[in-house]
């Protein structure tokens, strides 16, 4: 149940953030004077969609609509939107308003924007009239020029940046976990708390159960039988370590039930016993990080500063990438052995680092998911980071891609004609899928193993 929970959470925050970033380009496509014909959540086929127009032509409209889509439309509403509009105040008269869009005009063009709702709920998109570079007719994408392209190719980019910022600031003031080594924080309005380890589960006949310990006590520390020296835990990870490393010896647990405080005494198994039991048998609440830190002022700066770092790593981890694939590549047609497995290493470090739509899901949010909201929406933030930069990137089907092309065209003085530009993107565009394709066999098998 856990599992199908984080993958459910999983889609909507991937869809919620390729929606943030198709609404970036959606606003700067307005800002620029660009006509937008749709902008949808999910994919096509349409669920339900609505069209935004001017009071002066609601009547043409619904007018024009054929038998079949009046049908579709609920009259009561309709007639309730009508009225509202009717009894606008004449300054508001050219106002828009949204109306049903039924079903039965989807396939009609229509000149006013669209709104819709789609059954695959795998992202969003922003569809502008004229995408390419090549159009002229005014309110296009291809009229305007390369400033305002540049704004709405990038509108994205920044819109995930911004989301990155705002959550990473929400979690400095509510509590900002610590997954980085130097993670960027700023001392003199930081206040620093310890997470508690908290037990889930007691298993049945385990050592846990046989010396008292109930679930959902506290654990404040743990320590060796006639020792002195008691160990805080810093994580969940550090319990399972402590149990793992005193397998068959006698172990003395400090825990708090509600107000109270108690010393627990038992004897771990070996992990290989009777049910094969773990080495104390109890099952602890995902605790990824050892502490969260609280901000005051500085959480805005804080919120900037941690995304900086993230997108600096990422680049990092991408540059790092890229030079594994080649340098591998290129190290398997040595006549020396050594090198050839030097080389095989670095394309398997390619493998286990790099991630796609199934590992995200099936495994990532299922994990953070459990982990409690706050590791969920840090993850969601470093998601964001990671579509902001992957699309800043020169890859011709990607936003970075497309606007080095039209730039380069620029630079060249050549008018880049719209069958370059779709030859050259569709291309991009297939070796993307491919490259999607096989991180999701990669993903496939290391779930799998």
């Amino acid at each position: 149940m856990n599992i199908f929970f984080g993958i459910l959470i999983g889609f909507i925050v991937l869809t919620t953030l390729v929606v943030l970033h198709e609404l970036g380009h959606f606003l700067t496509a307005k800002k620029n004077g660009v006509k937008v014909n749709e902008f949808g959540i999910g994919f096509p086929p349409r669920a339900i969609a609505w069209i935004h127009i001017p009071a002066s032509q609601v009547e043409n409209y619904l007018e024009n609509l054929s038998e079949e889509g009046k049908k579709q439309i609920n009259q009561a509403k309709l007639q309730k939107r009508l009225a509202k509009i009717k009894n606008a105040k004449t300054s508001d008269k050219e106002r828009y308003y949204w109306l049903p869009f039924p079903k039965a005009e989807y396939q009609t063009p229509q000149k006013y924007l669209i709104f819709s709702l789609n059954y695959l709920p795998i992202g969003g998109f922003c569809a502008m009239d004229g995408e390419s570079a090549a159009d002229t007719k005014k309110g296009t994408f291809g009229a305007t020029n390369f400033w305002q392209k540049t704004q709405i190719l990038f509108g994205g980019v920044v819109m995930n940046w911004l989301t990155a910022i705002i959550i990473f600031t929400i979690l400095a003031w509510t509590g900002m976990p610590e997954f980085l080594p130097n993670q960027f924080s700023i001392q003199s309005d930081a206040k620093r708390t310890t997470q508690p380890v908290i037990i889930s589960k007691v298993l049945e006949n385990s050592p846990a159960e046989k010396a008292g310990i109930k679930k959902n006590s506290r654990i404040l520390s743990m320590s060796e039988q006639n020792s002195d020296q008691k160990i805080q835990p810093a994580n969940s990870q550090s319990v399972i370590e402590f149990n793992n490393s005193h397998k068959n010896q006698t172990v003395i647990y400090h825990l708090k039930n509600l107000d109270s405080e108690q010393e627990y005494t038992a004897t771990a198994n070996l992990g290989s016993g009777e049910n094969n039991q773990p080495a104390l048998g109890i099952a602890l609440e995902p605790n990824f990080t050892e502490a969260k830190t609280r901000y005051t002022w500085s959480a805005p700066l804080v919120g900037i500063g941690t995304t900086t770092q993230i997108t600096t790593k990422t680049f990092e981890g991408f540059g790092e990438l890229v030079k594994n694939i080649f340098q591998g590549v290129i190290r398997q047609f040595s006549g020396n052995n050594q090198t050839k497995e030097e080389g095989k290493k670095q394309i398997s470090k390619v493998g286990d680092s790099v991630s796609g739509p199934v590992g995200i899901i099936g495994v990532l949010f299922p994990a953070f998911t459990s982990a409690g909201p706050t590791n969920l929406a840090f993850l969601a933030a470093v998601i964001s980071i990671s579509l902001a930069c992957m699309n800043v990137l020169p890859i011709p089907a990607l936003d970075g891609g497309r606007w080095f092309l039209i730039g380069l065209f620029k630079l060249r003085g050549k008018k880049l004609k719209k069958q370059t530009e779709e030859k050259i993107v569709g291309r991009a565009f297939l070796a993307l899928i491919a490259l999607s394709l096989l991180i999701t066999i990669l993903d496939i098998i290391k779930i799998a193993k």
